[in-house]
């Protein structure tokens, strides 16, 4: 049995770049990833709040898997700067394109639907928009400063492009406003990237994020890898070392699950087991917080997993 995601007239309109590629079988899922379809009254009020303030979000547009579990206890991942993205990643399900023009509003509203929320922990993610000189880095820090304006005792998580061929004032302007936790993924393996995430370069957004360490040395920093795509477990080592170089603090890895038959296809379904290993070796070598499961994502128990990072630097001095 083949399930599909999107149809196919719709993933044309989402992602037109991609038709004219072979397609791939999507195939079925194993019991140990398989989720619930979201129907409690705490989803259908997230979903309410998000809708009314005109906000976009990373759920629905990149398909997670968790999402019903998510908005159910009101933890949304906003998406901000459009839902448009520039790139063309083979593995993502956020539609690509031409964006259109800034929402010159949208710092305030986020800030509202934060405090409207009661959010202790916030998410802002972002789809990469390379046809703007800061690449959308002063539109991030007017966000971050709008959500301390409205909500102040909300902790923000960000989760932002790479910057790629910006000035590196694009950055430092974003680590300036003062997340409590930048986010950059590595997303795959050095080797897998020009098939993968082709308008990226694995050494510039690991040195994005010893950039952060740099300049901000409290501000956590994380970043995340999927598996599945063809990886060997030697690679995935390997990039936990070059993490750790770079003093990325929290690790997060996840399970690959392709969302059409025009994206790249799954290689294999890694069982939880291999997971919870990745886990045990990530934290021998040394980072503050792992999560590592078929169904995390970067965003995916955001607050608690926060709360944890927080604990264990107290604990380590």
């Amino acid at each position: 049995m083949v399930t599909l995601i999107d149809t196919a007239s719709a993933a044309a309109r989402r992602h037109p770049e991609k038709q004219k590629r072979p397609d791939s079988p999507v195939g079925r899922k194993p019991e140990w990833i398989r989720v619930k379809a979201p129907v409690s009254e705490g989803y259908k009020e997230t979903r309410q709040i998000v809708k009314s303030k005109g906000l976009v979000t990373v759920c629905e547009e990149a398909a997670c898997p968790n999402i019903g579990e998510c908005w159910e206890k009101k933890h949304a991942t906003m998406m901000i700067l459009g839902d448009t993205c520039t790139r063309a990643c083979a593995f993502c399900n956020v539609k690509t394109g031409l964006p259109g023009a800034l929402d010159a509003e949208e710092p305030d509203k986020v800030g509202r639907a934060t405090a409207e929320m009661g959010l202790n922990h916030v998410v802002i993610t972002s789809v990469d928009r390379d046809d703007l000189a800061d690449g959308g880095a002063d539109h991030f820090a007017k966000v971050i400063e709008a959500i301390r304006h409205h909500a102040p005792g909300t902790t923000i998580e960000i989760l932002t492009p790479d910057f790629l061929r910006k000035p590196s004032a694009a950055l430092d302007r974003v680590i300036d406003a003062g997340p409590d936790v930048f986010n950059h993924n590595l997303e795959t393996v050095p080797r897998l990237y020009l098939s993968i995430r082709p308008g990226a370069r694995y050494y510039h957004s690991l040195r994005l994020l010893e950039r952060v360490k740099e300049r901000a040395p409290r501000q956590f920093t994380k970043s995340g890898l999927m598996v599945g795509l063809g990886e060997t477990r030697e690679e995935v080592m390997q990039v936990m070392d070059d993490m750790r170089s770079a003093g990325i603090d929290f690790l997060t890895i996840g399970q690959y699950l392709q969302p059409t038959r025009k994206h790249a296809p799954v290689d294999r379904f890694v069982p939880p087991e291999e997971f919870a290993t990745y886990e045990s070796i990530a934290r021998a070598k040394g980072f503050l917080m792992v999560s590592a499961s078929p169904l995390t994502r970067s965003s995916y128990h955001a607050d608690a997993d926060f709360a944890q990072l927080k604990a264990a630097r107290a604990a380590r001095g």
